[in-house]
């Protein structure tokens, strides 16, 4: 492959079920300071533009979430000239008017992870990236506004909460997260969003509700998840995220209207 073609400039992270979608597509080892990524990325072009496609847990899913090397993988992105992250994950609801089937733009999530190596800069240079909006309102504009025209049932905004995993939660925990009215519980958001946003990367989260968590309380009916359920339902829904994934990668301005590429300018003494 020659150098040229060694670029892209839209990531997206997901199951290894997105390279059904591509064509013509070159695979390539990225090094990077902080050991390998999940597996070789993936490049190809889709509606004119370049993009670099990584499964996050490796092709063939070895990695679990909480051993996933995030930062190996953020940095091969940007490595390739990726400026733009796009960011699908199977998650969970945590209330009722959230459905099985239906897309989330994650606006906010609540960290319950411990041990990830979760930032860029461990020093002596001192780094406080904000973390008030931690994805770009650019891209989380695009992902609502292309998935209303394809008819895609999508909520406009929600608070993922991150659990550690690879166990799903207990009924108890589940009921706490839920109590505090947060929509989407997942394992895998953090700490990739926040180390994009170091990495001054657009990114942005759409979660494909999979199932109610432990089930709902006064519905015996609903089922409490399972890895089994997760991958159905999410095989289900796989053409529409690849109608919203081909629609947003079409739909992306080519010149960057947020602020996401200056966030290390107020963030060092």
């Amino acid at each position: 492959m020659k150098p040229e073609d060694c670029r892209a400039e839209i990531g997206v992270f997901g199951g290894s079920g997105f390279y059904s979608f591509l064509e013509e597509v070159e695979e390539v080892w990225v090094e990077t300071p902080y050991g390998p990524p999940s597996d070789k990325i993936a490049l190809a072009t889709v509606e004119g533009r370049r993009v670099a496609f990584l499964p996050r847990h490796g092709k063939d899913h070895l990695f679990p979430p909480h051993a996933i090397n995030y930062r190996a993988n953020l940095w091969a992105m940007k490595a390739l000239g990726v400026t733009r992250i796009i960011g699908p994950c199977a998650a969970g609801s945590l209330q009722p008017h959230v459905k099985p089937g239906d897309f989330v733009v994650c606006d906010q999530f609540v960290n319950r992870t411990w041990g990830r190596r979760d930032t860029f800069y461990d020093g002596p240079l001192t780094t406080h990236i904000g973390g008030a909006e931690p994805y770009c309102p650019e891209l989380r504009q695009v992902a609502i506004q292309c998935a209303r025209h394809l008819g895609i049932p999508v909520h406009e905004r929600g608070t993922v909460v991150v659990i550690q995993g690879p166990r799903f939660s207990t009924r108890a925990e589940s009921k706490e997260f839920s109590s505090h009215g947060w929509e989407v519980i997942n394992m895998t958001q953090y700490p990739e969003v926040v180390l994009a946003r170091e990495l001054e990367l657009c990114y942005v989260n759409i979660s494909l509700i999979t199932d109610y968590d432990v089930g709902l309380e006064g519905r015996p009916d609903v089922e409490p998840v399972s890895h089994e359920m997760v991958i159905r339902v999410f095989n289900q829904n796989n053409e529409r995220l690849r109608r919203l994934l081909f629609e947003m990668i079409k739909a992306i301005p080519r010149e960057r209207g947020c602020t996401c590429g200056e966030t290390l300018r107020t963030a060092r003494l």
